[in-house]
Order: structure tokens, then C-alpha cells, then sequence
């Protein structure tokens, strides 16, 4: 089968990529470009370990193709944290307010956070449980979860305001 070049910014980086017409973007993002921080758990969307923002939209990468995020632009968890090594504020909450235990999901729980905070910047709790309800977590009962998120919202409606 004939591989297709694709070209991707992934994380601000441009990158031009080789791969074949059945290839999913979660693959070819932790295979060809080593960013591990997408999980595959379970190739069917119904997880969200996957959760990548693409073009200003969350998507579960492991049901994309690779050739259908041609000249995209993608953040990853990886392109989440300052260049000089900073965490993200959403990164920081989750640890501050322990929102992860196992880790397997927090990649895409974050990546899921960030964009409905691009959305709407002061969820209610209600609205944060409907934000990150396809993105399922086993291991915290998501309670800390949504109070990362609000303490993240917190944080950054209060940087916007200073």
C-alpha cells in the first residue's frame, strides 16, 4: 500500500509524515512522532484516554485517520506545559487537587478540560460532568477531577481579571 505525506503542526512543531491510508492519528502521533502522552485504551471512543485538540476541537484520535488530520494543527498533552518546563494550570490543579490517580486518562481528562475552558471559561459543575463525560476515568470517581477543572477555571478567570 502507498504511503501518503501528510503535513501536521503538532505542539507548534511542523512536521511532514509518511504514513498510510488506514493509519490512525493516535499512532502515527505516539509511533512516528514519540508523543506517548495520547493513551489507547480502548480504539473506540468510548474511553478518551485518546483526547487530542485539533483544530480547536477535541477529538478522540484513535478513531481519525491520520491523512483526515492533513494540515492540521494539533496539541497534544505534551504541547500542554510552558517551553521553559512550567505546567499548565490545568496540569497544575490536577495535582494540586488530585485528580488523577492512576494517570491512564489525565492526558486526555486534561486535553477534554482545556477545551471546554476554551469554551466556557466558568463552568458550573453540572456543565464540567457534561464537558468531560466522554472521557471516563476508573479509578477517582471523577470528584477531584471536576475540582481541578474549577480550580483551574478559578485560576485562570483570576489571571484574565488581574
Amino acid at each position: 500500500m502507498a504511503k501518503t505525506l501528510i503535513q501536521l503542526t503538532v505542539n507548534g512543531e511542523p512536521h511532514e509524515v509518511a504514513v498510510n491510508p488506514r493509519d490512525l492519528l493516535i499512532h502515527t502521533l505516539r509511533e512516528t512522532l514519540g508523543l506517548t502522552g495520547a493513551h489507547i485504551g480502548c480504539d473506540t471512543s468510548h474511553c478518551g484516554a485518546c483526547t487530542i485538540d485539533i483544530d480547536g476541537q477535541s477529538s478522540k484520535s484513535c478513531t481519525m485517520f491520520a491523512v483526515q488530520a492533513n494540515g492540521s494543527n494539533i496539541t497534544t498533552i505534551e504541547g500542554m506545559a510552558g517551553a521553559d518546563g512550567t505546567l499548565h494550570v490545568l496540569q497544575e490543579a490536577f495535582r494540586e487537587m488530585h485528580g488523577l490517580q492512576c494517570g491512564f486518562c489525565t492526558p486526555g481528562m486534561i486535553m477534554r478540560a482545556h477545551r471546554l475552558l476554551e469554551e466556557n471559561p466558568t463552568p458550573t459543575e453540572e456543565e464540567i460532568r457534561i464537558g468531560i463525560s466522554g472521557n471516563l476515568c476508573r479509578c477517582t470517581g471523577y470528584q477531584n477531577i471536576v475540582k481541578a477543572i474549577q480550580h483551574a477555571s478559578e485560576t485562570l478567570t483570576s489571571n484574565v481579571e488581574a
